[in-house]
C-alpha cells in the first residue's frame, strides 16, 4: 500500500486557524501591559546601568547619550565616599545603616504584626472596629503620619514627648530626639514597625483563621499550655507566611526613601542607600554616581535574598 505524503498547510491558511487567531488575540491583549512594563521598569533599569558607567551631570543632561564613558570611576567614588563606607561605631555609613535599618525594621514589623494578629484572632466585642483602627497607620498618607511623629518628637518644649517628660520631672531641658545619633535610627526603626505592622498582621491573621481548630483541641486534651500551642502548632502553620512577609518587607524597606527622608532627612546616623542615591543625583547633580549607588543597593539586596532563599527557605521546606 503506497504512503501518501502530507501536504504542507499554506501559510495564509495556517494563520487563519482558530489556534492562530487565539494566539494573535493573546499577543494583542498582552501588548499594552508589555509596553507599560518596558517603558516604566525594563528600560529605566537598563538606562540606569548605562548611566552608572558614564559621567552624567547638569552640563550634559540635555545630550545624555553623548556622556563620556568613565568605566568604574562612579563605583569607586561611591565606595570611597565617607557617607557610604563604615568608619567605626561613630559613623556606620549608608551601606551598614541600610542593612541594620532594613533587617531590624522588618523583624520588628513581623513581631508586632504577629502579636496583633494573635490578639485579633480571639473572639471579643467590637473586634471589627479594632481591626479597622489597627489599619490606620498603614492606610494613612505617609506625609501626614511622618509629620505627626515629628510634632510628637519636636525638640522644642511644646513637643508632646518633651512636654510630658518635663511635666513628670524626668528631664529638665527639652531634647532633640530625631537629631541624636543612635536614638534617631532607633526611632525611624520604631516608626517603620508601627507604620507597616498592619500589612504583616493581615497576612498572618488570614493564615491563622485557616488553621484547623481541632489541632488546638487535641493539644488541650494532651495538657498543652498556651506557649506549647503557639510553639508547636501556630508557628509551624505560619512558617511559610512569615517567610514570605520577611522577604517582601525586606525588599520594600531596603528601597524605602520617604520614611527616613521625611523624619530626619537622612541626618544623624540615619542615612541609607536610597537617601544617598537622592543626594548624589539631586543635590550634587552627579547622576552617574547616583546610578552607581542604586546598582550597589540592588546587588546588596540580591545577595541577601539569594542567601535567605537558599538557607532559610530551603530549611523550612525540608522540615
Amino acid at each position: 500500500m503506497l504512503k501518501t505524503e502530507a501536504k504542507p498547510i499554506p501559510r495564509r491558511r495556517k494563520w487563519n486557524t482558530l489556534q492562530a487567531r487565539e494566539a494573535q488575540l493573546a499577543w494583542l491583549l498582552i501588548l499594552p501591559t508589555a509596553l507599560i512594563v518596558f517603558g516604566l521598569v525594563i528600560f529605566p533599569a537598563i538606562f540606569n546601568i548605562w548611566i552608572s558607567f558614564h559621567k552624567v551631570g547638569l552640563n550634559n543632561l540635555n545630550d545624555v547619550f553623548s556622556a563620556p564613558y568613565n568605566g568604574l570611576d562612579n563605583y569607586r567614588s561611591v565606595f570611597n565616599d565617607f557617607s557610604f563606607k563604615f568608619q567605626g561605631m561613630q559613623s556606620w555609613g549608608a551601606a551598614v545603616t541600610s542593612i541594620v535599618y532594613s533587617v531590624t525594621g522588618t523583624i520588628l514589623t513581623i513581631i508586632v504584626g504577629l502579636i496583633a494578629a494573635l490578639l485579633l484572632n480571639q473572639p471579643f466585642r467590637a473586634r471589627g472596629v479594632v481591626r479597622a483602627i489597627f489599619l490606620i497607620p498603614y492606610v494613612a498618607p505617609i506625609v501626614s503620619v511622618a509629620f505627626v511623629w515629628r510634632w510628637i518628637l519636636d525638640p522644642r518644649p511644646s513637643g508632646v514627648v518633651n512636654d510630658i517628660l518635663m511635666g513628670l520631672g524626668v528631664i529638665e531641658l527639652p531634647k532633640a530626639y530625631l537629631a541624636t545619633r543612635g536614638l534617631a535610627l532607633l526611632l525611624v526603626i520604631l516608626f517603620e514597625a508601627w507604620r507597616y505592622f498592619p500589612f504583616a498582621m493581615l497576612m498572618i491573621l488570614a493564615r491563622l483563621q485557616a488553621v484547623d481548630d481541632t489541632l488546638y483541641e487535641a493539644a488541650e486534651v494532651d495538657g498543652a499550655n498556651l506557649w506549647q500551642k503557639f510553639r508547636f502548632i501556630t508557628l509551624p502553620e505560619l512558617r511559610y507566611v512569615l517567610g514570605a512577609i520577611f522577604l517582601l518587607r525586606l525588599m520594600w524597606t531596603f528601597n524605602k526613601f520617604d520614611d527616613i527622608f521625611l523624619l530626619t532627612g537622612g541626618g544623624f546616623g540615619t542615612k541609607v542607600l536610597p537617601v544617598l542615591t537622592y543626594e548624589f543625583s539631586f543635590r550634587l547633580f552627579d547622576f552617574g554616581r547616583g546610578a552607581a549607588t542604586a546598582m550597589i543597593l540592588l546587588v546588596l539586596l540580591a545577595v541577601f535574598m539569594a542567601v535567605y532563599i537558599k538557607v532559610v527557605m530551603q530549611n523550612i521546606e525540608s522540615e
